[in-house]
């Protein structure tokens, strides 16, 4: 919205900052701390008038959670709202890849949040029944997958990048929707799993969208993507803007979310943040790229369905307890020990994710 502030400017005035994607990019970060700061005490306030007893604890879940329990949910609301709030201030309206990640976060946040809400009023882990969960995010998936389809350029539509090759793309066709489905919808999921300690997901959300948001303004540009031999997407540098706001929002809800917590983020805030990293990644062509730079979801993911596979198969389990973060919790080890280490494995991803973009 503040783009549009450009239109006052002669060319060397102070409105003529907003012309540049990594001015905005900076105020929309600055807009969603802010935010978060000062919405994140009224909001975990209400939320705990209003869901009395909070997230219901799983039974069979690590015998120290039994602590948490009565700590309200819903607080991706918190995230969401600086995001949606810092994107729609700096963010340019008219640059459709902007819409197609609101979109995405918007419509795995709302499917969050019914489940949330399922929980709570019920008081019960069932919530909102899987098969429906999947099913509405296949189709939100799918939108966004033909979305993306239609805005790139004619020599990448429905093209699979590589990274490590340059020039190399294969064609998926009719492929490429199905392919972008499992993207995000993996993404919101392996996030919604990985989002089972204090601060744990919040931050390997936050170095993945850091990571994202450049690679977005480099393959927006087309002088990077000469010097970079990476494929250029015109507009997705705009991505930017909207990751700078979710590393916003997500500073000032880990305020509250550091050990011991005052609030989860729930489903609200998880399938929301998962959902965002997969649209992006669909959006700038860096599909392969996600899996490294958001490794650490993919491994929490795979432990999961290695874990239930191998139990079926077997009566037996490779892990003490899945996702993975509970194995280690019943080897014996403190919470804090268990996320800060996870969030030095994301950031090393991240540098490897990072890397692709010149090593070719």
């Amino acid at each position: 919205m503040l783009y549009w502030l450009t239109a006052l400017s002669d060319g060397g005035d102070f409105f003529n900052l907003f012309r540049y994607i990594s001015f905005r990019a900076g105020g929309a970060f600055l807009t969603a701390l802010v935010f978060g700061f000062m919405f994140g005490r009224p909001l975990i306030n209400v939320l705990r008038k209003r869901q009395g007893k909070g997230q219901p604890i799983r039974d069979d879940g690590p015998e120290n959670h039994v602590a948490k329990a009565g700590t309200p949910t819903m607080g991706g609301l918190l995230i969401v709202g600086a995001l949606l709030t810092a994107t729609l201030l700096w963010a340019r309206l008219d640059n459709p890849f902007v819409w197609l990640v609101l979109f995405v976060t918007m419509a795995f946040g709302a499917i969050g949040f019914a489940d949330d809400y399922a929980k709570v009023s019920k008081q019960n882990t069932a919530g909102v029944p899987g098969k429906v969960r999947l099913g509405l995010g296949f189709l939100i998936a799918a939108i966004a997958g033909y979305w993306a389809a239609q805005y790139h350029p004619p020599e990448l539509a429905n093209q699979l990048a590589l990274p490590f090759f340059k020039d190399v793309l294969l064609n998926l066709g009719l492929l490429f929707i199905p392919f972008s489905m499992i993207v995000i919808v993996g993404a919101a999921n392996a996030v919604n799993l990985t989002d089972g300690l204090d601060g744990l997901a919040i931050m390997p959300v936050m170095i993945a969208a850091g990571t994202l948001g450049v690679i977005a303004y480099a393959v927006g540009r087309v002088d990077f993507t000469d010097y970079l031999d990476v494929h250029y997407v015109p507009g997705t540098g705009e991505i930017l803007v909207f990751c700078a706001g979710l590393f916003g929002g997500g500073l000032g809800f880990l305020w509250y979310n550091a050990p011991p917590a005052a609030v989860f983020m729930g489903d609200t805030g998880s399938l929301a943040l998962g959902g965002a990293l997969g649209a992006i990644a669909v959006a700038t062509k860096h599909e392969i790229v996600l899996a490294i730079v958001g490794g650490l979801f993919v491994v929490e993911a795979l432990s999961v369905i290695i874990q239930v596979l191998y139990f079926k198969r077997t009566g037996k389990r490779v892990f003490l307890m899945a996702p993975i973060h509970h194995h280690y919790e019943k080897k014996g080890w403190a919470e804090p020990q268990i996320v800060i280490r996870f969030w030095i494995i994301s950031l090393i991803l991240a540098m490897i994710g990072l890397a692709t973009l010149k090593v070719r």
